[in-house]
């Protein structure tokens, strides 16, 4: 089993981070804290991606040297969704940054419970 898991170190690295991330997700009160934990999970999905789209002994997807053989380079595929997913990743953190900073305005905290207690006391008035 150990063995196993040395070989595929990327494999099981993309794993505990995306433990790490969830974990901070769901156990930190802190906006901020969340955030971080979303772009830890964000990076181990693509290091996943990354990882299982690497073949040991091919190239790039560009044609070198005439050959044309598809066996002789890796997939792109995983590669675009890797360059597709941080776009959409850096867009949705800068929208979650900006919302966290209204929230702040607003309510002078970071802390979710305490937010969430003032604005019931909002509502109720």
């Amino acid at each position: 089993m150990a063995v196993h898991l040395l070989f595929n170190i990327e494999e099981t690295v993309a794993v505990i981070l995306f433990g790490v991330g969830f974990t901070m997700l769901l156990l930190h009160k802190n906006l901020i804290k969340k955030i971080m934990g979303m772009n830890i999970m964000d990076t181990a999905v693509y290091l996943f991606l990354a990882a299982k789209g690497y073949i040991q002994g091919r190239a790039v997807p560009i044609e070198l040297n005439g050959i044309r053989e598809a066996a002789a380079y890796i997939n792109p595929v995983p590669s675009g969704l890797v360059l597709t997913g941080i776009v959409v990743s850096v867009s949705t953190t800068a929208l979650m940054l900006a919302l966290t900073i209204r929230l702040y305005e607003r309510y002078g905290s970071l802390d979710l419970d305490e937010i969430l207690t003032q604005a019931k006391e909002e509502e109720k008035t």
